[in-house]
């Protein structure tokens, strides 16, 4: 059976976003993430801290002490003061002052934990919120246990996390794509720019699902991954978010997952306040919003960022782009979601700024993805890759070439509007990807498959053949239609049978008809 790459496939997470969601009332999805996901991020912290507080009391005898806040920050370990405890909750989930309890205990842990200050929500005691249903929530997630040295280890809480934030993605529809990019989606990029160790870099970071994936990648690849064969990711995390409540979210997201990070202080916008000028990435990994119009552009016409054209002020796709490129390393890759006009638009400048990228020969591949993927849109999207150097001695020299990869009939429908890619449907285009740019011996592994084209699905073209499209880049004018399966009945014989076929349904159909008109003439209606 094919894996579903959307949700955490845990098991139980299902049934509790059913139980959670179901206490949710008349709240709004959007409000009333921050207070189920708070409370999620406060039960795993407790978890953590009492275990590790159990094992420094059984150890009081060789001097530990289980009320020193150092005793755990050294081993990364959240400290959680006494007001702040899960017990505290739990005794006072019954109690109408339980919202009050709860934005104290969240101070509480800001105050003695600076990485978490401003991330947490605190609107529990508000009046909206329904304090009986807050208990019962309270108790519905003190059922689990989180936060213990087994559960993080399976990383249980993040990938529950990661669940809760997809199904309120869903719940809040276009605007939930502003906080959560499809894990697919995701896996697909991070598979196919394989991210080993070095800075990665997501100037629109949303929850941080760039992140968390890159990190999970090189766990998932311990040997033989270039990183020594360690499961602890040799990553450094850069990025920044403009919202203020989605930055709380990727702060919470990447403290589940233990992830260091560079982040900012406070949220900011990439465009207008750049947290890393003078940073240059290994590799970008980023879902800038799609064609927004809003992006303050006629203030930057300037920037030296445009080092390709200006961007229109009405359409910040360019932009983005020209963005990722200004924060790449010498030898750096990108890889980012856009919108698939960005493929082929020619309106204020975008084609020529398109054409000055493609000459410059940056341009590593491009893919088309299958519709309906996101939660917040149905635009078709498609994936770019940006190599600075197409021969750096990583992979093979692959100046002058870009890869084109159609994949928009991949996938499988996971509900009536929503589509996903299989582990299979994600290994098909990174390995198609991976084989065309080669890798460098000592990491390429045993039996890597040489590279073909691939009528309807994969075309390597040469900067001539883009040039002979136009400079246009969608990747169905290069590949072609894929190839018709000969089934060895000859041509005459199949246009009789299946014109044989159509008369025989022809006539089934107005026999059909007939019969309803006679139905509708039993009961009174005549025409």
């Amino acid at each position: 059976m094919a894996k579903n790459n959307n949700g955490a496939n845990l098991g139980f997470e299902r049934e509790l976003w059913q139980a959670a969601d179901a206490l949710r009332s008349n709240m709004d999805a959007a409000e009333y993430k921050h207070v189920v996901l708070g409370l999620i991020f406060l039960k795993y912290i407790s978890d953590a801290f009492e275990e590790q507080h159990a094992k420094l009391d059984a150890e009081r005898a060789q001097g530990a002490d289980p009320e020193d806040p150092d005793e755990y920050r050294a081993v990364n370990i959240f400290w959680v003061p006494k007001e702040a405890r899960w017990s505290v909750l739990k005794a006072g989930a019954k109690q109408p002052t339980v919202g009050k309890t709860v934005d104290e205990a969240m101070l509480a842990i800001e105050r003695d934990n600076p990485s978490l200050k401003g991330v947490l929500p605190k609107d529990y005691a508000h009046p909206r919120l329904d304090k009986q249903r807050l208990g019962q929530l309270i108790d519905l997630i003190g059922n689990l246990m989180l936060g213990s040295k087994e559960n993080r280890s399976r990383d249980i809480l993040g990938r529950a996390f990661e669940y809760f934030l997809s199904q309120f993605a869903s719940a809040e529809g276009k605007k939930g794509g502003q906080f959560y990019t499809p894990r697919c989606i995701v896996r697909v990029l991070v598979e196919m720019l394989s991210p080993y160790k070095g800075r990665v870099y997501d100037p629109c970071c949303g929850s941080g699902g760039m992140f968390v994936q890159s990190v999970e990648f090189v766990k998932a690849h311990t040997s033989g991954n270039g990183n020594g064969g360690k499961a602890k990711a040799d990553v450094s995390v850069f990025g920044q978010e403009s919202n203020h409540t989605t930055w709380r979210l990727a702060k919470m997201n990447l403290a589940i997952r233990q992830i260091e990070n560079n982040i900012g202080k406070e949220h900011a916008d990439s465009f207008h306040q750049d947290l890393h000028p003078d940073l240059k990435a290994d590799y970008v990994l980023a879902n800038p919003p799609f064609n927004d119009s809003d992006w303050r552009g006629e203030m930057l016409k300037e920037d030296k960022r445009w080092k390709y054209g200006i961007p229109p002020v009405g359409n910040a796709n360019y932009a983005w782009v020209q963005h990722f490129i200004h924060h790449l390393a010498p030898t750096g890759m990108a890889g980012f979601v856009l919108a698939n006009g960005s493929m082929s638009s020619n309106q204020s400048g975008e084609g020529e700024i398109r054409k000055n990228i493609i000459e410059a020969d940056i341009v590593d591949c491009m893919v088309a993805m299958p519709g309906q993927l996101f939660y917040s849109t149905q635009i078709p999207v498609c994936l770019w890759f940006i190599a600075r150097d197409k021969k750096n001695g990583r992979f093979r020299d692959r100046r002058g070439q870009t890869l084109f990869i159609d994949a928009r009939k991949l996938g499988t429908l996971i509900d009536r509007v929503h589509r996903d890619l299989t582990d299979e449907d994600i290994g098909k285009i990174a390995d198609t990807y991976h084989a065309w740019r080669g890798k460098s011996s000592p990491l390429a592994g045993e039996g890597q498959a040489e590279y073909q084209d691939i009528p309807g699905f994969c075309k390597s073209a040469t900067l001539d053949g883009i040039r002979h499209h136009g400079h246009i880049l969608t990747p169905g004018r290069y590949v072609g239609a894929a190839a018709v399966e000969n089934d060895g009945e000859p041509f005459e014989e199949k246009m009789a049978r299946l014109t044989a076929d159509l008369r025989g349904q022809m006539e089934e159909s107005a026999k059909l008809d007939k019969l309803i008109w006679a139905n509708l003439e039993d009961i009174g209606y005549v025409f």
